[in-house]
């Protein structure tokens, strides 16, 4: 680099360090944290310090709740960080914004010490990673705590009436999915009856969980009035529609009359059930569908069939058969096209449907409610 008057020089390669010092801090805020999960953090880490100035790199970190650092990452030749044969090593703890200590990096070569620039582009790495890392534990206990309160809203319906068996599930769309407003309930009634309930608000997020606890509350309250299933959206959907700020929501109701082996059905804008039957065979019920609940337009009809104790009813929310691109006709059949074993219960139909149709792997929101008559021992 050329001289001017009144400058001190460089010291020789000083200059050239320096830039290669700035464009490595570059790259490190382009290469690490691209993503809010610890396991892709320290990848990265390991991947940019190899790139950069190391032949081995080890990440270890604690767990959220303590204990000895494990291994999280690692790139390169790892036997250098053993100490054989003795390489230059850099042993950095990574350290949360509010000092906690969250585990530690060590950084090896072989062929020459790390120089002062060296040890600053991998400090700051590692301060870099270290404070991602803060940010993806705050947001995996953020997530960890929402999804807690969205299962216990969903997996602790209120108490149906003994003579049926029920089962329920709820997954949620992936990891990084907090809650949603898919949702379940059961209302005991008099005279025997229980009133089955599955409902879907739309949209995601901790908005659609907070509707979506609205309307199950508000269903309560009408089902307490004993009304037939249609009676009860009309009454829910006037509710809900004085509220504007409320989500619209789907919802399908299905009222068991064990006495009367009679089950009375009624949808808001939501996909029909399906019977499996003895024979483990399944069929869609089919129902005149109304307009989704918050409309205020109301238009709810009911449908009565025969059930019997050898009937499981199965309902659900459409991300367990909706798929991308697919008709949801098509979606649809390849539910109704299942067979299960002959007489198959409520727990045995929700895992092998969920099984089958591989809801774990859903790009939405999945609840699922089964419900099957208790067979009366004989007198």
């Amino acid at each position: 680099m050329a001289e001017r008057a009144g400058e001190r020089p460089w010291p020789e390669g000083e200059y050239e360090a320096v830039l290669a010092r700035l464009d490595a801090m570059e790259h490190a805020a382009a290469e690490i944290g691209t993503a809010l999960d610890e396991r892709t953090v320290c990848a990265e880490l390991a991947a940019f310090l190899i790139r950069r100035v190391a032949d081995a790199v080890a990440v270890d970190l604690r767990a959220p709740d303590g204990g000895p650092p494990r291994r999280a990452a690692a790139a390169g030749d790892t036997g250098l960080l053993d100490g054989s044969p003795a390489p230059a090593v850099l042993v950095l703890p990574v350290l949360a914004r509010d000092g906690a200590d969250l585990g530690r990096v060590r950084v090896a070569r072989t062929g020459r010490a790390f120089t002062a620039h060296e040890s600053a582009v991998v400090a700051h790495a590692v301060r870099l990673a270290a404070l991602h890392l803060g940010h993806a534990r705050r947001l995996a206990a953020t997530e960890a705590t929402a999804l807690h309160l969205q299962r216990a809203l969903v997996a602790e319906p209120g108490r149906p009436h003994p003579n049926l068996e029920i089962a329920g599930r709820y997954l949620p769309a992936g990891p990084r999915t907090l809650v949603g407003g898919d949702w379940f309930e059961t209302v005991r009634l008099h005279f025997g009856r229980s009133l089955l309930v599955v409902g879907d608000v739309m949209g995601h997020g901790l908005d659609a969980a907070v509707d979506m606890n609205a309307y199950r509350s508000a269903l309560r309250e009408v089902a307490a009035t004993d009304l037939p299933p249609h009676r009860v959206l009309r009454q829910l959907d006037a509710v809900v529609a004085e509220d504007e700020g409320r989500r619209p929501a789907t919802c399908l109701l299905i009222q068991v009359d064990p006495a009367r082996s009679t089950a009375t059905f009624a949808s808001a804008g939501h996909l029909p059930p399906v019977v499996f039957t003895a024979d483990g065979s399944a069929e869609l019920v089919d129902l005149p569908v109304g307009p989704p609940l918050g409309t205020g337009l109301g238009g709810y009809e009911p449908v009565v069939r025969t059930v019997t104790p050898a009937d499981t009813l199965l309902m659900f929310t459409d991300g367990l058969v909706e798929r991308r691109g697919e008709d949801i006709d098509h979606s649809l059949a390849r539910l109704a096209a299942l067979r299960l074993p002959a007489g198959s219960g409520p727990e045995a139909v929700v895992d092998e449907v969920l099984r089958r149709l591989d809801a774990h792997t859903a790009e939405d929101d999945v609840a699922v409610l089964a419900a099957r008559v208790r067979e009366r021992p004989a007198p």
